[in-house]
């Protein structure tokens, strides 16, 4: 039986000169965790690995506590499983990752819900910013004539922005790609 393919989204690394973590080290980390085939994309934290286990929030801790002893600070992780994370590409709106738009994807870690996300979302311009639920995650875009007048950073300032991470609908995407191609290489 193949072992499936996750992605571990961890947030707030490599930003901005804080929290550096080498990309090497990582990959490191994940195989001493005892993860599979673990590689990196980018420098912002996004790990390809095999497990046999769930994407669940047991994962996701035993994850953060390894990160945390290797690294010595605190590194929120979401986990979505292939499957998972191909239906959260499939289910954003026609339009996101348009020419016109700036478009990212908000990715939610439980506990919170993209409901509960949402009552609290704060009032975004009209004409310029448009969210939409997905699996798991917001989607969020801005017409990129009119990028400089977003109000995202309302919702960027709240606590519960503490509980997602976000990946630019390029990444996303990206990562669906590779995601595809390890199963595929099986």
């Amino acid at each position: 039986m193949e072992t499936p393919t996750h992605v571990a989204l961890l947030r707030g690394i490599n930003v901005g000169g804080r929290n550096p973590v080498d990309m090497g080290a990582l990959v490191e980390c994940f195989h001493a965790a005892g993860y599979g085939e673990a590689r990196t994309h980018l420098q912002s934290g996004n790990v390809l690995f095999t497990t046999k286990r769930s994407a669940d929030t047991k994962l996701e801790a035993d994850l953060e506590r390894a990160l945390q002893q290797r690294f010595g600070f605190a590194i929120p992780t979401l986990v979505r499983s292939r499957d998972e994370f191909a239906a959260t590409i499939a289910a954003a709106p026609d339009d996101h990752g348009s020419d016109q738009l700036r478009s990212e994807v908000f990715f939610v870690k439980a506990p919170l819900t993209v409901d509960a996300v949402l009552d609290q979302m704060p009032e975004l311009r009209a004409g310029v910013d448009s969210i939409a639920p997905g699996p798991g995650a917001i989607y969020f875009s801005r017409v990129k004539a009119l990028a400089g007048k977003t109000r995202i950073t309302r919702l960027m300032a709240m606590p519960v922005f503490q509980q997602m991470t976000v990946r630019s609908w390029r990444t996303a995407t990206r990562l669906r790609e590779l995601l595809d191609e390890a199963r595929d290489e099986r």
